[in-house]
């Protein structure tokens, strides 16, 4: 049974991974896996109410995650439906590239730790189009965006989904992730940017010759201001909940989401049904990234298989008896996340790894969160903000890997450098 369990497993993996090549959405593959395999431990095992516990546990694990991530899409989709974003986009005014790269970073690696990585990068990506008129500026500044995303979202709780999962699984405190990981971070996002910085001196912002900025606005200065503080406030106040509660953090997004629910009705009330709809959170929720969320679903529960019966127990112990070192083993995993999506990556390393043994905020799980989320920016599909760019840009994989990836890399080590010795600093 472990080995049919097993070659199931990298099967599906390998679909995931070859998602663009195959044309099969991931989330179709991670769905179809976790059928398989709860099917094939149930009829090996022949407890089916020991599966049924298990399962039970398994899902309720993985409900905390997902409700969470669909309150914090919806938030986000509702802020973005009243324009909420240009309350910091329309501040960005420049007429030298290296600052125009250096303010664009400097947003996303703040605004991706309070909303996320993807969601900032969208954002960001798209304000490119409105302040840069040629084509070849767009994309480093994108590239550029994609590092920043990623860097600004592995040091929060709330700014990357595998952050999110370590978060939640109660492997990572909110204080002592952004307390052991927002320097590392920094650098990793600081180091390629300097290099970039040297290779476009001089060179000038060449705008647009006409704004893409629409004449009309869907909603007043007042509606935009009010939505985008209330949903960024919502977002942050999340991480200060769980820790004066003590209550799943999705327990905390959903009574935000209720709140910014409540307050966008009262705003809304008096005008016409055709104005108000698309502002309304009703149509924020069917805008959410649905597919996204069927993939989390699927991956946790295939990797919850592998978990339950002990095989990433083994596969832990094989790589500390083959590697040896557990910084090498975490930076392995990270640079595989360039290259194979890092939810499941991080999912089988929390299976992998006891809470028992090691304890929330210990060493792996503060490395494996930078490593996990940085090391995605090294190829743009490693990350779902390399992948979202990809598509707004239409970003080539081979440009990418020629213009970026080594600055990605450089940047990747440097932060997991400093995080070394950062952690040998407070320990020694």
């Amino acid at each position: 049974m472990l080995t049919t369990l097993v070659v199931i497993f990298v099967i599906c993996y390998l679909a995931i991974a070859m998602e663009h090549p195959l044309h099969v959405n991931k989330s179709a593959s991670a769905l179809i896996g976790a059928g398989l395999l709860w099917t094939v431990y149930a009829l090996g095992l022949g407890d089916a109410h020991a599966v049924s516990e298990q399962l039970g546990e398994s899902l309720m694990a993985t409900a905390q995650i997902v409700f969470f991530l669909m309150g914090a899409m919806t938030i986000v989709e509702v802020v973005d439906a009243h324009n909420g974003f240009e309350v910091i986009t329309s501040r960005i005014k420049t007429t030298k590239l290296t600052s125009l790269m250096w303010l664009i970073a400097g947003v996303t690696f703040v605004l991706s730790a309070i909303l996320d990585n993807l969601t900032t990068t969208i954002v960001m990506v798209s304000l490119l189009r409105k302040l840069l008129a040629k084509h070849e500026d767009r994309l480093f500044l994108a590239g550029i965006i994609v590092i920043a995303a990623n860097s600004g979202g592995a040091w929060s709780p709330i700014g990357d989904v595998t952050t999110t999962m370590l978060w939640i699984g109660g492997q990572v405190s909110s204080l002592g992730i952004i307390r052991a990981l927002w320097l590392p971070s920094l650098v990793s996002m600081l180091v390629p940017l300097s290099v970039t910085a040297y290779l476009l001196r001089g060179r000038v912002v060449e705008a647009p010759s006409q704004s893409t900025t629409d004449a009309a606005h869907h909603s007043s200065a007042f509606e935009r201001n009010l939505m985008f503080f209330l949903g960024l406030a919502i977002l942050v106040a999340v991480p200060a909940f769980k820790t004066i509660t003590h209550l799943p953090p999705f327990m905390g997004i959903l009574l935000g989401l209720g709140l910014l629910w409540l307050v966008g009705d009262l705003l809304h009330r008096h005008k016409d049904e055709q104005d108000r709809q698309h502002l309304t959170l009703t149509h924020a929720l069917s805008r959410i990234d649905l597919a996204s969320i069927m993939f989390f679903v699927g991956i946790l529960l295939a990797v919850a298989t592998l978990e339950h019966t002990h095989v990433l127990v083994a596969l832990a112990g094989w790589l500390d008896a083959t590697v040896g070192r557990q910084d090498l083993i975490v930076l392995i995993i990270g640079i595989a996340s360039a290259i194979v999506d890092n939810v499941p990556l991080v999912a089988a390393s929390m299976g992998m790894y006891s809470l028992a043994t090691y304890p929330t905020d210990h060493f792996l799980w503060e490395f494996l969160a930078y490593c996990a989320g940085t090391g995605g920016s090294i190829l743009i599909i490693g990350s779902a903000a390399g992948v979202a760019a990809m598509g707004l840009e239409r970003i080539q994989f081979g440009w990418y890997v020629k213009n970026i990836s080594a600055l990605a890399l450089l940047g990747y080590l440097a932060g997991a450098g400093t995080y070394l010795v950062q952690f040998k600093m407070m320990t020694g």
